[in-house]
């Protein structure tokens, strides 16, 4: 940081500017190879920003878009925002699990077919069911308790519509965090296959 008496250095440029022009070249690419990417925590940012570039890749061609995710989960909404558009654009989208797909990832994740849900071989995935703070006067208290509880037969019933898996065997599955592997996961249905290269993606 400068101070009064530290000299003014114009030519040296901030580490926003100097990135600037590298973070383009990757949109562009990323946008060409008609691939996202979802790391870190699902937020209104996130979700704001996928669903963007969703219409975007959309209008522009009907080819398959790819999305890369690895992430703990977040905002429960904002998962459920990507979730409804994946499944609203026209071109056909195929999810890649890496690292760990968790909680609203994993929501998230379910949105496409599962043929078209693969995953990394180290990927791990979370199923539970949501949570939250309550607070406030006892009227609201009951009122978020009411929310939690749809929001965890809603999820559920994603799960089980996407893996196959009776409701009842989910609800019971969520009731604590279920941890599973990437074979787990395919074993279980949220995954279709396992892949380690590119090329396996196309391959089908």
């Amino acid at each position: 940081m400068d101070t009064p008496d530290s000299p003014h250095m114009p030519d040296t440029p901030t580490p926003s500017s100097a990135t600037e022009p590298r973070t383009s070249y990757l949109e562009e690419k990323a946008f060409k190879a008609r691939t996202l990417l979802i790391f870190g925590s699902v937020t209104d940012v996130t979700a704001a920003d996928v669903t963007r570039r969703l219409i975007a890749l959309d209008a522009d061609s009907a080819d398959p878009i790819d999305i890369l995710v690895s992430s703990p989960g977040g905002h429960l909404e904002s998962g459920d925002t990507i979730h409804d558009v994946v499944r609203f654009i026209a071109a056909p989208v195929n999810m890649i699990g890496t690292g760990w797909v968790g909680s609203a990832a994993t929501h998230l994740y379910l949105s496409v077919p599962r043929e078209r849900r693969y995953c990394l071989p180290n990927t791990r995935f979370l199923i539970h069911q949501p949570s939250g703070g309550s607070g406030g006067p006892a009227s609201d208290i009951a009122i978020q308790a009411r929310e939690i509880v749809k929001a965890r037969e809603r999820i559920a019933r994603t799960i089980a519509r996407e893996t196959g898996k009776s409701l009842e065997e989910v609800l019971i599955d969520i009731e604590r965090d279920r941890w599973l592997s990437a074979e787990e996961a395919v074993d279980y249905g949220l995954v279709s296959r396992i892949i380690e290269r590119k090329t396996e993606l196309r391959a089908v």
